[in-house]
């Protein structure tokens, strides 16, 4: 028998409304069901345009945590953990960062990855604890949560605070105030679900578009790309060995062999090899001159160039 929580609590939020485009969905054809999901779902790519400026203001706190040593987290409940968890894992083969750059806290642990943990998320001592336990000072912690008041969530954003490190909150609630103590609240305005209350849809989307840039943008920043190409990735199968040949070739407009010769002698490190490509300098010259430059690989070239005039 399933229980019944102690507690009742009526969340004011847009994603708890029905819908009025949607309330015959039940009567449409499977079609029609899809049809009128997606029309729903266009809604939120201009929805998280409308909250860039705060989100900017979001991935300088988290350029500015990451280049003075500290880290990043994420903390969220059901769907908002699950996704912020999805971004963490995704950032070390992409980027080729150290893996506790990016930290997802997720209510009620590993479990509830996979099944719901019940009143995980209604835990406002657990999500200070949790932080209290992985947070220092100059971190960045960006809280999740679709009703944009998750005790669990502001519970670790308050702890985060007191510690003092930098907090934002992601929502898709923009009547719910601005927590004490947060710095940036991007409250998304995603609207009525096509199904009532079901956060998994909408505020889910812009949630995963939110991450997604966020934790892109932060990465280009701290020169993790060139142009908009992976070059930090690391090749550890032979299928990502030929896509970073394949990288090399659209940098450098240089033919696969020498794009293969040069990766093996720059010890498999893309950038390196990049560098060297571009430059004409020795792997180990182009090296030192990423390592002097945070790995940027445009400056980098800029002080190669600059020296060699």
């Amino acid at each position: 028998m399933m229980s019944v929580p102690c507690q009742t609590v009526h969340v004011d939020s847009p994603t708890e409304q029905r819908n009025p485009r949607t309330v015959d969905i039940d009567l449409m054809s499977t079609m029609g069901i899809l049809g009128a999901i997606n029309a729903e779902d266009r809604r939120v790519p201009d929805a998280v345009a409308a909250v860039l400026p705060q989100l900017a203001r979001a991935v300088d706190y988290a350029v500015e945590a990451l280049r003075g040593g500290g880290r990043v987290h994420y903390v969220g409940a059901g769907t908002s953990g699950r996704l912020a968890t999805l971004d963490a894992a995704e950032l070390v083969p992409t980027f080729n960062v150290p893996g506790d750059w990016f930290i997802a806290h997720h209510a009620g642990g590993e479990k509830a990855l996979r099944q719901a943990v019940e009143n995980a998320e209604d835990d406002a001592d657990a999500g200070a604890a949790e932080i209290a336990g992985s947070v220092r000072q100059g971190d960045f912690v960006l809280g999740l949560a679709a009703s944009g008041r998750t005790p669990y969530v502001l519970g670790a954003l308050a702890e985060a605070s007191r510690i003092g490190a930098h907090t934002g909150l992601v929502s898709a609630n923009p009547r719910a105030a601005q927590p004490v103590g947060v710095d940036v609240l991007i409250a998304v305005a995603t609207g009525p679900e096509a199904i009532a209350g079901s956060t998994r849809m909408k505020a889910g989307t812009a949630q995963k578009l939110i991450l997604t840039a966020f934790s892109s943008a932060t990465m280009i920043k701290l020169g993790k790309t060139y142009s908009n190409l992976m070059v930090s990735m690391r090749a550890t199968n032979a299928k990502l060995r030929g896509r970073t040949i394949r990288i090399l070739q659209e940098a450098t407009g240089m033919t696969m062999a020498d794009c293969s010769d040069a990766l093996t002698e720059a010890g498999g490190d893309l950038k390196v090899a990049l560098v060297h490509l571009l430059s004409g300098c020795d792997v180990t010259r182009s090296a030192e001159a990423l390592s002097a430059a945070g790995g940027h690989v445009r400056k980098a070239l800029d002080s190669l160039h600059l020296r060699a005039g």
